[in-house]
């Protein structure tokens, strides 16, 4: 069971506690940047309601942010559910939080097999990921790693990898911004950079939990990770599948 619960690392992303990643949470050392961030933030408790809402907008058309700031899927198993997969967007001005829960729980009975709980939480400024925290629990077996953007480019620290400086294309494998096939990819649960190998595109329409199918194109991603992914005409993500050792698959639907 092991084996199988370690093919979720890096497939399934992350809700962390706070609102904001703050400088401090993500230990930020570079002055310049962490002014800038100060400044937005500064900037969050003195704007008005509807002065927030209008601004709030930037980030929406910098990023892919749902019109209604909130994605969640059902993780199925054999057609029946085992988790929920949630991401909850915060706009304001020029940045972006994203956080985003993962809870997942397979039993045989009354006897538990599988508990996962993972937490993560980004921070954005227009389109640059700038702090990311998160920390899992995978069937009692702790994780976490951080990142934060310095001069030098993302600083990533983690409980699976020695810290080290991601390559200035390098995302997180939270897969809501399709932007993040482009390069290699912070895993969210350890740290771990990974460059896989990923596929053309392919039309390939995707169920969703209310039972209808929407058009969409379809990624593979192998070698250093085995996912496919899904996104729709507009570059949301609308889907994700995998296998686990046991020859589950394990597919989402997005709700």
């Amino acid at each position: 069971m092991e084996r199988a619960i370690r093919r979720w690392e890096g497939l399934i992303v992350p809700l962390c506690r706070g609102l904001v990643v703050s400088c401090s949470r993500v230990h930020c050392h570079e002055s310049g940047l962490v002014g800038a961030i100060q400044v937005i933030l500064a900037r969050r408790q003195i704007l008005t309601a509807g002065a927030g809402l209008a601004i709030g907008r930037r980030a929406q058309a910098a990023l892919p942010v749902p019109q209604k700031r909130e994605l969640a899927f059902r993780i199925m198993r054999h057609g029946s559910q085992i988790g929920s997969h949630t991401l909850l967007f915060r706009c304001d001005g020029d940045a972006l939080d994203v956080d985003i829960a993962v809870d997942v729980k397979v039993s045989l009975g009354p006897i538990p097999l599988v508990h996962y709980s993972h937490r993560n939480h980004e921070a954005w400024v227009a389109d640059r990921l700038v702090g990311l925290d998160s920390h899992t629990d995978r069937n009692g077996k702790i994780l976490r790693m951080s990142a934060c953007a310095t001069n030098a480019g993302l600083r990533v620290e983690g409980s699976g990898t020695q810290p080290y400086i991601a390559p200035h294309d390098a995302l997180a494998s939270t897969y809501w911004y399709k932007a993040a096939l482009r390069g290699p990819i912070i895993g969210t649960q350890d740290g771990m950079l990974v460059h896989p190998v990923i596929s053309r595109p392919e039309p390939q329409p995707i169920l969703l939990a209310s039972g209808a199918e929407t058009p969409a194109r379809r990624y593979v991603l192998s070698g250093d990770l085995d996912v496919e992914l899904w996104y729709d005409v507009s570059d949301a993500w609308v889907g994700m599948r995998f296998s686990v050792d046991d020859g589950s698959v394990i597919s989402y639907e997005r709700m």
